[in-house]
């Protein structure tokens, strides 16, 4: 086994020698982190037995170290005041985005295990939380991808997925608020991923389910791999691959887009093992990017905090950015119609949301909840709907089993609503962005292919 070691100048370099010598196996070089204290000449790299690298700052070191060394193990023999807990967790993250174990005197991060399971071109869409806007963005990806003739499989991996991989062919399948609801009465959780990308992208989903999640997002249990399996034996000519939560596929992704709230925030999305996340993304989407948070400088100093993180103070390559609203989009007309709204959305992103309903698609909101994800908050906000003719809802949490009975018990129509990702600022338009990292996927795939 092939190590490398992080030192610093602030041991005395004889015992750190000693201790590379006495080590259970192989080390193949040292990166020094920094200090100088116990150094007889700073100006120059310590004599520890084995070749030395180092760099601008601790990141820049170990990034120096695994290039230089191609270690299968990364040992940190470095202590405060060089590394604190802060940095040691950000070095974690880059060894673990490298596929390399990180290993310390009482500690050891392994990188999550993600097999090449896909057998055509594959893009992971991930997040660094629940209710980021993964759906949204898998689904309008899907949708580019569709409309230029290369229309993708998506494979969900939510919470409340079902028992066996499931596959949706939205032409068969009846997504309908009856037949979904009808699921429902059977003990399905019918407002599953899988349901809300094929209603909404109109392309075929695999639904799979995972519990739990680690701090470098593994699931604790899952049946994504086998829901891959299921997407693999389809004619589609790529797979799209949807996180859950913090939680990210299992598997290997040619490319991947990371997708992050503007209000999130920076220390939890950058810091500790958050990072590891946006060390794999080769696309950034900061969603809820709203004019407010945008002229207060949030969004701004969120992508500068990313892109800092990602440098690492080397000139490594930096992911594409761009910045999105998320606008209902009712699948259905509802012009000049009394309409009851109905959204995971916080009580403060309602106003906008309202009116685009209102001004774009001309519908008359007599009434809202933001409270799809709360069923006893919800079921005392629907008891105002009674003045609308037509509830719009997105297809999440309780939209089937509460919303689309209490309507479908009182003879209302139901519309489900997508949220489309609006672009805002950043490095392009989503579609444009999303179709450079599918591509980049593509050229990925194939090289790979030919390497084996």
């Amino acid at each position: 086994m092939r190590v490398l070691a992080l030192v610093d100048g602030e041991h005395y370099p004889p015992v750190v020698r000693s201790a590379l010598e006495s080590a259970p196996a192989t080390v193949v070089g040292a990166a020094l982190l920094g200090g100088i204290e116990k150094l007889t000449d700073p100006t120059s790299l310590p004599d520890l037995g084995v070749p030395v690298v180092t760099g601008a700052t601790p990141d820049a070191a170990l990034l120096e170290g695994l290039a230089r060394f191609t270690p299968d193990l990364v040992v940190d023999l470095s202590d405060q005041p060089v590394v604190d807990a802060r940095v040691r967790m950000r070095l974690a993250a880059r060894a673990l985005a490298a596929g390399v174990p990180y290993q310390g005197a009482d500690f050891r991060f392994d990188p999550p295990p993600r097999p090449h399971l896909a057998a055509k071109p594959s893009v992971s869409v991930i997040g660094t939380g629940k209710r980021t806007g993964k759906t949204a963005v898998a689904a309008h990806l899907a949708r580019v991808l569709r409309e230029r003739g290369t229309p993708p499989v998506i494979v969900t991996m939510g919470r409340g997925g079902p028992p066996e991989p499931e596959l949706i062919d939205p032409d068969t399948f009846d997504l309908s608020a009856a037949g979904l609801f009808e699921l429902a009465r059977h003990g399905r959780h019918a407002a599953s991923d899988h349901f809300e990308d094929a209603l909404v992208a109109g392309v075929t989903t695999v639904g799979t389910r995972r519990c739990g999640g680690g701090l470098a997002g593994a699931p604790g249990d899952d049946t994504f791999a086998a829901g891959v399996q299921v997407a693999n034996l389809r004619d589609e000519p790529l797979l799209v691959f949807e996180g859950s939560g913090q939680a990210i596929p299992p598997v290997h992704a040619d490319a991947t887009v990371c997708v992050i709230p503007a209000y999130a925030e920076t220390e939890l999305v950058t810091g500790y093992l958050g990072a590891y996340r946006l060390l794999l993304a080769d696309l950034v989407v900061v969603t809820m990017a709203e004019t407010s948070l945008a002229d207060s400088g949030a969004v701004a100093s969120l992508e500068r905090a990313v892109r800092g993180l990602v440098s690492g103070g080397t000139n490594q390559q930096l992911p594409r950015f761009t910045h999105a609203v998320l606008r209902p989009y009712p699948l259905a007309p509802i012009s000049g119609r009394r309409v009851f709204y109905v959204t995971t959305a916080p009580a403060p992103a309602l106003g906008p949301l309202v009116r685009h309903l209102e001004h774009e698609h001309g519908g008359k909101v007599v009434g809202s909840s933001s409270h799809l994800a709360n069923r006893p908050l919800l079921a005392a906000d629907l008891a105002a709907a009674e003045d609308a003719d037509v509830l719009v809802v997105e297809l999440k949490a309780a939209a089937i089993d509460l919303v689309a009975g209490l309507a479908l018990e009182r003879g209302m129509e139901v519309v489900f609503c997508d949220n489309r990702v609006v672009t805002v600022g950043g490095d392009g338009p989503f579609e444009e962005l999303a179709t450079e990292v599918t591509d980049l996927a593509v050229r990925r795939n194939r090289e790979q292919a030919a390497n084996e």
